[in-house]
């Protein structure tokens, strides 16, 4: 093989590997496709936290609804209505106070989301929406922005 034919083959794999190094950022941007979400409807929960999950690519919130009152709802089968919401990933919603030390289990949170199209019950935060705390009671007049802490607003 000549010098050229070598020098040529060299940068190309040089190229080559620099594109594929690039790609793993990419794909953490681009994991999947938010259309199994109906982003054309937007469902406003108030529930208590049951479980936060922090995840690389999103966190996920999971949470049991309640009423104005803060009673707990439950379904035909007699067991709590449970709620789940994809938001970022958790190292930039840290960022923005989002955390487990934050998000204790029995916190009060409000949240704006666009459910599953396959009716289960599950969303991705909307977009403009808020995530709002209220400690661990529910506050006279419900867990709102005027009554609890907005953590973060959805830009998706």
């Amino acid at each position: 093989m000549s010098d050229a034919v070598a020098r040529k083959n060299c940068w190309l794999a040089t190229v080559c590997g620099a594109v594929v190094m690039g790609l793993p950022g990419l794909s953490a941007h681009a994991h999947h496709s938010f259309a199994m979400y109906d982003q054309a409807k937007q469902e406003t929960y108030t529930g208590k936290l049951v479980r936060f999950i922090p995840g690389a690519n999103h966190a996920q919130l999971l949470f049991e609804i309640v009423d104005a009152e803060g009673k707990l709802q439950v379904g035909a089968d007699g067991k709590p209505i449970t709620w789940g919401v994809e938001l970022g990933p958790a190292a930039t919603i840290s960022k923005q106070g989002v955390t487990v030390e934050a998000f204790p289990i029995g916190t009060v949170i409000t949240v704006t989301l666009n459910p599953l199209r396959n009716g289960k019950t599950f969303g991705a935060m909307a977009q403009g929406a808020r995530l709002i705390s209220c400690g661990t009671v529910v506050p006279a007049g419900g867990c709102t922005a005027e009554t609890g802490k907005i953590f973060l607003e959805s830009r998706n």
